[in-house]
């Protein structure tokens, strides 16, 4: 679990990211999330947006990505801040 001064960091650290994984009608799937765990794993931190045709809600879509184990930094409009230290490469070092 991230303390608020270690999600403050993270925020700032992700302000310039682009997403990288968009959700859209299919959801959430098994598929996506192992993606996500790839490109976390070689970035610590990303963005994903969840498109307007996406049936669930973003916060269900931010419970199913935290109950992988994956740290739900915040939430803008319909954009998700996901970090998860990564095994091998860690970059990130938080406060």
């Amino acid at each position: 679990m991230l303390t608020g001064k270690q999600k403050s960091y993270l925020r700032s650290e992700a302000h310039h990211l682009q997403p990288i994984f968009q959700i859209g009608k299919g959801g959430l799937t098994d598929a996506i999330i192992k993606q996500i765990e790839e490109a976390l794993e070689a970035r610590e931190l990303i963005k994903v947006s969840i498109l307007q045709n996406c049936e669930e809600d973003k916060n269900e879509v931010a419970e199913k990505i935290e109950a992988a184990g994956i740290e739900v930094v915040q939430i803008i409009g319909k954009i998700l801040v996901l970090y998860k230290e990564s095994k091998v490469k860690k970059r990130i070092n938080l406060p």
